[in-house]
């Protein structure tokens, strides 16, 4: 923290190809700092580093309202068409350690789909490789992102319906990180509109897990 009235919060996006991780990193920063498009391969192959303006009305703090600034580290999907899994692991966490190894990481956001159910190989391969980042403590700093909401809606879904037929390993996935979930609508450029929607909602994980933040290890274990 700057001072007092300002705070900046520290995100990585982790996430499976084509789950609209380097979008919904754009949206949170309201930039184009991700590259972002459909692919029949993945796209990111490097891990980048952006940050927003100051954000007003988003968070408070005692309350006072804080100035917010948003740092997000967009990452390789895993599993990746290039890359194996040792090279994304080792990738992702040498960046994890330069860019938050001083100020912490408050959340690791793992973006799903919500129009492709989970499937239980799917999930214990994301909790594994999130485990093996993050270390015991993972469901303490990871919430989930259920992207192209829009199609569950689309198909007749509210959100509590979604929750009621969704799968086990995703309901299960969810109570492991204490239902810490956010629903991203895709259409029309909502994500991008409901901004401080979403910003507000992981303000209030960050207030919830008392502002603790995981300090990385600039080393391999």
């Amino acid at each position: 923290m700057a001072d007092s009235n300002e705070m900046s919060i520290n995100l990585v996006v982790l996430g499976r190809t084509q789950t609209g991780k380097s979008a919904t990193g754009n949206s949170l920063l309201g930039s184009q700092d991700f590259e972002s498009h459909w692919s029949p391969s993945s796209v990111t192959t490097r891990c980048s580093f952006g940050h927003s303006c100051r954000i007003s009305g988003v968070m408070r703090r005692n309350g006072c309202e804080l100035a917010l600034h948003v740092r997000v580290l967009d990452t390789p999907s895993y599993p990746h068409c290039a890359l194996s899994k040792e090279q994304v692991r080792d990738t992702v966490r040498s960046a994890l350690a330069y860019h938050f190894g001083e100020e912490g990481l408050h959340l690791a956001l793992l973006v799903l789909r919500a129009d492709l159910p989970l499937c239980p190989d799917e999930s214990e391969q994301a909790i594994q490789f999130i485990q093996e980042l993050l270390g015991p403590t993972w469901k303490d700093f990871t919430a989930v992102l259920l992207t192209h909401a829009d199609k569950a809606e689309e198909a007749g879904f509210t959100e509590e319906a979604y929750l009621h037929s969704a799968s086990s390993a995703l309901l299960s996935l969810l109570s492991s990180v204490q239902q810490k979930y956010i629903f991203l609508d895709n259409h029309k450029g909502t994500i991008k509109d409901e901004r401080a929607v979403v910003l507000r909602k992981l303000s209030d994980f960050i207030r919830q897990n008392n502002y603790k933040v995981l300090l990385l290890k600039t080393s391999k274990e």
